[in-house]
């Protein structure tokens, strides 16, 4: 069956528009109308395909590239685990990195089929995976069952700077590092890994709307603002809210200082080491951590572009970004 799938795949990949990526070995191909790199397409393809035991209690936590994945997948695992684990001793994300604790689903299919369906049978409830696959190409086991999806967006000028500095970071030696000025005509035109960000985000956010109990969508930016406000709507999304007491007892203050980007940037487990298909230094997924860094980067003609390209793709969708100009 592995020889069958993988001329399947292969013939897939080459029947695909495909573009450069942002400064890495691989191409980016035009799958179910987003830009999958070339190396993701066989498990994304897997993933739809071979995941279908979803449980109720499963969380999804979903994210577009360099939006606050990691953040949001260590406070979504401390929430849902906080009955488990106390944040003050002893915890998981003080000895394991949060993309480990909060694998991301599409590469779970990557190998043998049947082992990797046996592993996620065997893992403890409350299952917490990632995802960057958009809602739409979501495999129809999610979308259909009663799990839970966590979203998690960037205001778009953040986010390309975020991501401009990251692959130019994780880039192989051999390849030279990407513009910001090619960098921005690839974004502004929607080409970057499971990109257009704006279809990404709108995917999300109109489920968001149209099924509100079954994802939440939350801002990168909101969070930074009122961190203990929405983890409390988090654990009540999740149907493990904070009791009184624990509230009393400073259990979500303990959670926000645990799942900090200061507190994770100098844990030892992320400042060294290796992780993912990409085998990508755990410490270089820890930059700034800030919101309103792109004004140091932004000329005022791309800020002009920019911005017109968010009116139009978000127009009348009701999902708005503040600026901080």
């Amino acid at each position: 069956m592995g020889g069958i799938q993988e001329n399947e795949d292969e013939k897939l990949i080459l029947s695909l528009p495909k573009e450069k990526p942002w400064a890495q070995p691989y191409d980016l191909y035009l799958f179910q109308n987003f830009w999958c790199p070339g190396i993701h397409i066989q498990a994304v393809n897997r993933f739809q395909k071979y995941f279908e035991a979803v449980k109720d209690s499963d969380v999804v936590v979903a994210s577009f590239p360099k939006s606050g994945t990691i953040w949001i997948k260590a406070l979504t695992f401390s929430i849902a685990n906080h009955h488990r684990f106390s944040p003050l001793e002893n915890h998981p994300l003080l000895t394991t990195n949060p993309h480990e604790l909060v694998p991301f689903l599409e590469f779970s299919f990557g190998g043998n089929i049947q082992d990797q369906i046996l592993h996620l049978s065997n893992m403890t409830e409350p299952r917490i995976f990632g995802t960057h696959t958009p809602f739409t190409s979501l495999p129809k086991s999610i979308k259909e069952s009663n799990c839970k999806l966590v979203y998690i967006c960037r205001d778009p000028f953040d986010n390309f700077v975020s991501a401009w500095n990251y692959f130019n970071k994780v880039k192989p030696m051999s390849l030279p590092a990407l513009t910001m000025e090619e960098a921005f005509e690839k974004y502004c035109n929607g080409i970057m890994d499971y990109g257009p960000w704006w279809s990404h985000m709108l995917g999300y956010w109109n489920e968001s709307i149209a099924n509100p109990n079954k994802v939440l969508f939350l801002k990168y930016e909101d969070l930074k603002e009122d961190t203990h406000f929405h983890v409390k709507r988090i654990a009540k999304f999740l149907g493990c809210p904070f009791t009184q007491e624990e509230e009393s007892n400073g259990v979500i203050q303990s959670i926000i200082k645990l799942c900090s980007f200061e507190n994770m940037k100098s844990l030892e487990v992320n400042k060294s080491g290796k992780i993912g298909r990409g085998n990508i230094e755990k410490k270089d997924f820890f930059r700034k951590g800030e919101k309103g860094d792109w004004v140091n980067y932004f000329t005022p003609s791309m800020q002009e572009k920019l911005s017109a390209i968010v009116e139009e793709k978000l127009s009348g969708s009701g999902l708005s970004f503040k600026k901080c100009f």
